[in-house]
């Protein structure tokens, strides 16, 4: 009976509907499956309900099925269904309204620590010097400070009410607007500084002159006036584009396997405060989290104690001075 139902069912999919022979060959073995589960639980395929599909998409689960692919089973299961439904053979689809376990959402690689200072430390002696001093800083506060690409290329040279973030660099603070326009700071480390305040150091140059000047930086004239602490070469505000393709860049000369992204650097970040902290809800305040999980709330701690956290932890939250370069 079960193989007969299936194989007119499989007809129809091949004749009536045109599906592709691969889609066909898919079905037949979502229906084996189906047509086994209904044997070993000892009904017929026109007494399965739900429950049963229930318990077997536990089981599935349970053997380390992914959610993708028991939908994908369950998109199979409820075709049959609804056409069985047609023919006259069930009352309802018992598959109707049971869905897969959600799948997990995958977390950003991070980097090994050895790989992120590797990066971090990296100069590349051969580039423009105004390129690698703006790329070294956007590295430093991508992995020093954990910063959003959006945080990052949003700061300004100085503070100010129409500024959305700034990095205080006597402070060692970085204040960033984050998502939900929520303002927070976090603390840098001595290598960000030391590598914001090298590229502010030669931030002006190579950059255009006023196009009202009329004139050159030989003639004295001032270069475009522009808040943004880093920029692109054009003199505007560096966009989110640019800094992926950079970064990307960076980490294939700095000799790393993997092209890295912005928030692989965020990611690596939490990463390893947390391993050597363990202070989860330290670490959630760093990044701007509003929740732990969705079982834990968002719990406010004191700044002093996170820029504590940061420097004990952090791998290059302190300076290490040698005899050589």
């Amino acid at each position: 009976m079960a193989d007969t139902l299936v194989q007119r069912y499989l007809d129809h999919v091949r004749f009536e509907k045109r599906l592709a022979e691969r889609t066909v060959a898919l079905y037949t073995l979502d229906l084996d499956k189906l047509a086994q589960n209904a044997a070993l639980a000892g009904v017929e395929l026109t007494q399965v309900q739900p429950s049963h599909i229930r318990r077997w998409v536990a089981h599935m689960h349970s053997g380390g099925r992914s959610g993708r692919g028991i939908a994908l089973i369950l998109s199979g299961w409820r075709g049959f269904y609804t056409w069985l439904g047609r023919e006259g053979g069930v009352a309802s689809n018992p598959v109707l309204d049971v869905r897969a376990p959600k799948a997990g959402k995958p977390l950003p690689k991070a980097l090994a620590v050895d790989q992120a200072v590797q990066l971090a430390s990296f100069e590349n002696e051969n580039a423009n010097p105004w390129l690698e001093a703006r790329d070294a800083a956007l590295t430093e506060l991508l992995y020093g400070g954990g910063l959003r690409l959006a945080e990052v290329t949003g700061l300004d040279v100085l503070a100010s009410h129409s500024a959305r973030g700034w990095v205080d660099l006597q402070a060692g603070e970085a204040h960033v607007l984050g998502k939900g326009n929520k303002r927070r700071i976090v603390p840098v480390g001595a290598q960000a500084v030391l590598a914001v305040q090298r590229w502010l150091a030669v931030r002006e140059q190579y950059l255009p002159v006023s196009s009202t000047s009329g004139g050159s930086r030989d003639d004295g004239a001032a270069p475009v006036t522009q808040p943004a602490l880093f920029l692109g070469r054009n003199g505007t505000r560096l966009s989110a584009q640019s800094v992926w393709k950079r970064l990307r860049l960076r980490s294939l000369q700095a000799g790393l396997a993997v092209p890295v992204h912005p928030h692989m650097l965020r990611h690596s970040f939490a990463s390893h405060v947390l391993q050597s902290s363990s202070d989860l809800r330290g670490v959630q305040e760093l990044l701007g989290h509003a929740n732990i999980s969705t079982t834990q709330i968002y719990t406010r701690l004191d700044f002093g104690h996170l820029a504590k956290a940061y420097d004990a932890a952090h791998p290059r939250a302190h300076l290490k001075f040698s005899g050589s370069k």
